[in-house]
Formats: C-alpha cells, sequence, structure tokens
C-alpha cells in the first residue's frame, strides 16, 4: 500500500521495541485503600462460613479498590445533595413559592402557646380559690392544692426579685458603647492622614489590611438527613437495615 511493505515494517516495529513487548507500565505504586491485614482477617472470617479456606491477596486488593471506588462515589453523590439543598432558590424567577410551610409552623406554635397560656390561667384560678378558702373542715385534695398554690405564689415571687435584680445590674452597668469606626484617611494608631505622612518613610512601611484579601473556601457539610436521603434513592440500600436504623436516630 503506496509503496509501504506491512510486514517488513511490523518486523522492524518488534525487533526494535522487543524489550517492551508484553510488559505493563505503571505511573505509581498499587497500594491499597485498606489495611491489607485486617481486611484479610475479616475476609477469611467470612468465607469460612461458605466453606472456603483460601483467600488470595489479590482478591483482597481488589476488594480494597472497590471499597475505595465505591466511598469515592457516595461521597460524589452526598456531596451533590448537601450542595442542592443548600442552593437558595427565592431569588431565580424560574420557581415560584406555592406553600410557606414556616409561617404554618410559627403559626401552629402560636397557637399551642396560646392553649397553654390558657391551661395556665385555669389552674391558677384554680389554686388561688382553694388558697383562699376558709373552710375547717378540709379535704387532702384541698390541702394539696393550698400546698401548690403556696408554692406557685413563692416562684412567681421569685422571678420578679430575679427579674428586678437583672434590671438593676442592666442600669449600673450602663448603655453599651458602640464602636468608633475609623475614617478612611486616617492611619490606625497614629492619628495623621495620609497627606501628612505621605513622605513619611514609617507611612511607608505600615502594612495596609485593605490590601489583603483572603479568598474563604466554601465548606460543604453533610449531614445525617444527606445519607437517610441518598440511601432511600439507590436501589441496593432502598429497603436495607442500615437505612432503618438511621431512621430510628
Amino acid at each position: 500500500m503506496a509503496g509501504v511493505n506491512l510486514n517488513e515494517e511490523s518486523a522492524r516495529i518488534l525487533a526494535t521495541n522487543s524489550e517492551l513487548v508484553g510488559t505493563q507500565i505503571r505511573s505509581c505504586k498499587d497500594e491499597a485503600f485498606l489495611h491489607p491485614g485486617l481486611l484479610h482477617r475479616r475476609i477469611l472470617e467470612t468465607a469460612k462460613k461458605f466453606g472456603v479456606t483460601e483467600v488470595p491477596m489479590e482478591a483482597v486488593t481488589f476488594i480494597s479498590h472497590a471499597a475505595q471506588s465505591r466511598l469515592r462515589t457516595v461521597v460524589e453523590k452526598v456531596s451533590i445533595i448537601a450542595q442542592h439543598r443548600i442552593d437558595s432558590c427565592k431569588d431565580d424567577e424560574c420557581y415560584e413559592q406555592s406553600a410557606d410551610v414556616r409561617s404554618q409552623l410559627r403559626f401552629f406554635e402560636q397557637l399551642e402557646r396560646i392553649e397553654k397560656q390558657r391551661k395556665d390561667e385555669q389552674e391558677r384560678e384554680i389554686l388561688l380559690k382553694a388558697a383562699k378558702s376558709r373552710s375547717r373542715q378540709e379535704d387532702p385534695e384541698q390541702a394539696r392544692l393550698k400546698q401548690k398554690a403556696k408554692e406557685m405564689q413563692q416562684q412567681e415571687l421569685a422571678q420578679m426579685r430575679q427579674r428586678d435584680a437583672n434590671l438593676t445590674a442592666l442600669a449600673a452597668i450602663g448603655p453599651r458603647k458602640k464602636r468608633k469606626l475609623d475614617s478612611p484617611g486616617v492611619i490606625v494608631g497614629t492619628g495623621l492622614t495620609n497627606d501628612s505622612t505621605a513622605g513619611s518613610p514609617a507611612c511607608s512601611s505600615a502594612p495596609s489590611t485593605s490590601s489583603r484579601q483572603y479568598t474563604r473556601q466554601r465548606i460543604t457539610r453533610v449531614n445525617l438527613r444527606d445519607l437517610i436521603f441518598y440511601m432511600e434513592q439507590e436501589r441496593e440500600t432502598a429497603h436495607s437495615l442500615l437505612l432503618y436504623r438511621a431512621l430510628l436516630k
């Protein structure tokens, strides 16, 4: 083909690179992700239950690499789930709010607070009536109500004293002083402006804090709820005992 003999070219290539034929080149050392000894012991314990007495180290290495790949996949997917949870879609025009669950929960909490306050007031009225009763023959229930009313009055008196003490302490401390902001043309600690100290060596050697800007790295935090959501979506773990135990926590 085009004056080239393929047989001669193949023989020349094989003769030139004969030392590389059949060899395998690796860029780095094949290191196991898990501890080989401990992993081999655990594999043997499981294999003996099925009648297997010997497990080669190559199988242990393959299982270690498989565990590393599986763990990397889980971490990547859970990180994506956590990022979706952190991202806010309030300012996006493509999304429209359909329900405000936070306001609904706040409304129910307010109803529970009002109901609890009403029950406390009713109980307080009953205790005060029992404390004001002057009957000579009192049953044990009446005596218990009087004792409870007395304890309630003592508790209210202690709370009033504590509140008065806190107000007195705050009045003695005085109002909080606001921190004075430095003007943009003044150097902190000298009181001199930039115009008056432009030629001085002290001004040229003073470090400028405004020029130092540190980029803050964004950290994605994964919680148990993200992991549970991932396990619910995966076919292997959707009906597993591990998911059931995670839901119980």
